[in-house]
């Protein structure tokens, strides 16, 4: 620590231990500069940073007092905000990084991502020579280039997008959260997949959306439940997630995609496709939004999942009708998205980094996915069976066990687990005990012996 800081923690360690009552003046610049044994440039220094943090107030010609600061106190949340905010505790723990053994995270380990093709390209890295940058805002439809980049992407995957049909976004949670922004009024019944995509519960419990879930098979949402469901819910919107589905890692059927676009065009409902992992499952699997052509089909994808977390750029493609009234509300709420992280992702697929990246994260995938599957049923659970290799799998144990009390157990020896109640988005009916598990995680020796414990 400099001078300047350990004078500041002092001092600020005696105005929160009461030392100085509020509005009494502190020795001089002079006086207290001698007591520190500093100059009076460093004295003067760390009281300018006390009176940044607003723990003192300076009197020109008089000194330094006290501020009459005071501690805040959190009002009491409204009820949807609490249940909101308990929805999202799993996403907390993956955010703190408390655990060493990491099986319930969401996304894989960053030397997966950042540690190959994109580490070099980081830092060596320029938008643009330094005359042409445009320091404003940017468009609120964002990053021009990006934007006719990815709808010759889309075309790969049979989905057509007209040149107003495309937003880029902050990653698909900011995409789902201005999609419920603008459909979804309080009391709307809604669809989701359950198990789901539990950051979305969170954000339709915060606009007091009725949520009901519609079952997940293995090759997608079941249809029968779903006609079941339709026969007493009229739902305004379906949220699924078509590929490498999370938490199940399930795969969408031609079949089942032909049947649910069926019902929703005789429901009249809209669907929200949630396409995260489309870049390491194959171009050629099927989706709502090329059956549909963006008519009553919202696709939203997102580079964060496959790239790195902290590059926050997605998409949202659409029928331009709609699309352009989130462009409205992306303004309104957040101006534009970062033109510099989209300049940045559209020069890692134009140099081809992106797309060696890609091949390493797939084979590591693949192996990753195959390895874990085989220890976990060694291990004596029951792994649903996915088509497609992704990040996720879903492990079903056997007997009755409490999956609260295992995630207590696990977390204990530093295991960090995404207990399957959690996936649900109604936690007061309970299913088999099951976990969501990354496959990036799902050899680890301390893992697979913690399961084989608490199953024996």
């Amino acid at each position: 620590m400099s001078r300047v800081d350990k004078i500041v923690q002092n001092v600020s360690g005696l105005l929160s231990a009461g030392a100085y009552k509020a509005g009494e003046r502190l020795p001089s610049v002079r006086q207290a500069a001698r007591e520190h044994g500093v100059s009076k440039n460093t004295m003067a220094d760390a009281y300018d940073r006390l009176v940044a943090q607003g723990l003192l107030e300076a009197r020109a010609g008089s000194g330094y007092y006290v501020a009459q600061f005071q501690i805040v106190r959190p009002a009491p949340q409204a009820p949807h905000v609490a249940a909101a905010v308990d929805i999202v505790s799993l996403l907390r723990e993956q955010l703190d990084q408390h655990y060493e053994v990491r099986p319930g995270d969401g996304r894989p380990p960053a030397f997966w991502t950042e540690g190959s093709e994109l580490k070099r390209f980081f830092s060596g890295f320029k938008t643009a020579e330094p005359a042409s940058v445009d320091f404003g805002y940017g468009s609120s439809w964002g990053y021009a280039p990006l934007r006719e980049r990815l709808r010759m992407l889309l075309l790969e995957r049979s989905i057509s997008v007209p040149p107003d049909g495309l937003l880029l976004t902050h990653g698909v949670n900011h995409g789902l959260d201005l999609i419920i922004r603008h459909l979804i009024e309080p009391g709307d019944t809604v669809f989701v997949d359950d198990p789901g995509y539990y950051p979305l519960f969170g954000k339709l419990t915060l606009a007091k959306a009725h949520m009901v879930g519609i079952r997940r098979g293995p090759d997608g949402p079941d249809l029968e439940d779903l006609a079941a469901k339709l026969a007493v819910h009229r739902p305004k919107v379906f949220f699924t997630q078509s590929h490498a589905h999370n938490p199940t890692g399930g795969t969408l059927s031609p079949a089942v995609a032909f049947g649910l676009m069926q019902l929703a065009e005789r429901s009249g409902f809209l669907i929200v496709e949630n396409d995260a992992l489309a870049d390491i499952v194959p171009a050629t699997l099927p989706r709502l939004a090329a059956l549909d052509q963006l008519n009553r089909v919202l696709y939203v994808g997102t580079f964060s999942k496959t790239l790195s977390a902290s590059l926050r750029c997605g998409f949202v493609a659409g029928h331009p009708s709609i699309v352009g009234a989130l462009s409205n509300l992306k303004m309104l709420t957040m101006v534009a998205t970062s033109d510099y992280v989209e300049r940045f992702v559209f020069n890692l697929i134009q140099g081809g980094q992106y797309l060696r990246h890609l091949r390493r994260l797939k084979a590591r995938v693949e192996e990753a996915h195959k390895a874990s599957g085989a220890q976990l049923e060694a291990a004596g659970l029951k792994v649903r069976q996915s088509v497609t290799p992704g990040f996720y799998l879903w492990a079903e144990f056997p007997g009755d066990v409490d999956e609260l009390e295992l995630c207590r157990r696990a977390a204990e020896r530093s295991i960090f687990l995404a207990p399957g109640s959690v996936f649900s988005p109604d936690r007061g009916v309970r299913g088999p005990a099951a976990i969501r598990v990354n496959v990036a995680y799902g050899t680890n020796p301390a893992f697979i012996d913690f399961l084989r414990e608490q199953i024996r």
